[in-house]
């Protein structure tokens, strides 16, 4: 039997939606140009955002398991989106940022990569519909 993930979104007027995830609330919105009040985030930048939440989730705990301690490990993501109705994301660049001993290295490299291409399925997701660029940068 699959799982089920449930979330909710109610209108609040304007261009703004609260969404309920786990007992968490939300708003999402969008520039007061396009007709909202930039009362929260868009939602296809919720998109980019989970998708970070999901790799990085998954390298820390590999990291974790691996026994490497980073000082520091961010991410960036960009994306383009195209001109035409619907506006989708054509290409995702995806940015993993870390401060760590050299000898680290290759640990950090092989949880992102197992990260990527076993245990995200938010990346596994979004690869199947436009491509998806990984790169591992060294502060």
């Amino acid at each position: 039997m699959s799982t089920i993930h449930r979330v909710t979104a109610s209108y609040e007027g304007g261009m703004k939606f609260n969404s309920e995830i786990n007992g968490h609330t939300f708003s999402m919105d969008v520039a007061e140009a396009d007709g909202g009040l930039n009362s929260g985030p868009r939602p296809k930048a919720l998109l980019l955002t989970s998708l970070m939440g999901c790799t990085g989730m998954d390298v820390a705990a590999l990291l974790k398991k691996m026994q490497v301690n980073v000082e520091h490990f961010s991410m960036d993501c960009e994306a383009d989106l195209t001109e035409e109705h619907p506006k989708v994301y054509s290409a995702i660049r995806l940015f993993y940022r870390f401060k760590a001993h050299e000898e680290d290295f290759a640990k950090i490299e092989k949880a992102v990569k197992l990260s990527q291409e076993k245990y995200c399925g938010v990346s596994e997701m979004l690869k199947k519909v436009c491509p998806l660029h990984w790169e591992i940068q060294y502060l």
